[in-house]
């Protein structure tokens, strides 16, 4: 079966998928706020400064940091 490149692939094992990074991080600080997400996942950029714009920034070109937010996304929506 042929599928077409703009069709959207099904992950049904994926409890990530099609949630954007941007509501991963708005629901983390809701949830706990920065200072706390700080303590809980030690990154800077939760720490100096913080505003959405720079954590996504950091966040997208920054592989480990984002599986530590993810990791605790899927744990506080459990």
């Amino acid at each position: 079966m042929e599928r077409n490149k703009n069709e959207p692939q099904q992950q049904p094992n994926n409890p990530l998928h099609g949630v954007k990074l941007a509501e991963i991080l708005q629901y983390l600080i809701s949830e706990y706020g920065w200072e706390e997400l700080a303590e809980i996942v030690k990154i800077n950029c939760f720490k100096s400064n913080p505003t959405i714009k720079s954590s996504l920034k950091f966040l997208r070109k920054t592989p480990w940091a984002r599986e530590k937010v993810e990791n605790l996304y899927l744990r506080t929506i459990k």
